[in-house]
């Protein structure tokens, strides 16, 4: 039941993000520009999740890395399920930005 789950949440094995950010992945939040503007990761980039079909030419070619976060995980799956559709090939879903952010 817990690895559905995962799955549902695009929760992946242990993944090391610090060396995905060092080889040039994007960091892209997805929460809306008020939250983000309450905090977020230095450098990241901010396209809301309802925002992302609207401004795929924002992003770098389809198979760079992109590892979405926002404030819990839910919003950065569905983020990585829209970029998935639209043929991005490289996506990560790092979940909560302030856990995200602990990591790198």
């Amino acid at each position: 039941m817990i690895e559905f789950v995962k799955r549902a949440l695009g929760i992946q094995p242990a993944i090391d993000f610090k060396q995905y950010v060092k080889q040039g992945a994007i960091i892209l939040d997805v929460r809306t520009h008020q939250e983000y503007t309450t905090g977020h990761i230095k450098n990241s980039v901010n396209i809301p999740v309802h925002e992302i079909a609207a401004n795929l030419h924002k992003l770098p070619a389809k198979n760079v890395a992109i590892i979405t976060c926002c404030a819990s995980g839910v919003r950065s799956s569905k983020a990585a399920g829209i970029l998935k559709s639209n043929g991005y090939t490289n996506i990560h879903n790092g979940g909560s930005w302030n856990q995200l952010q602990n990591q790198l």
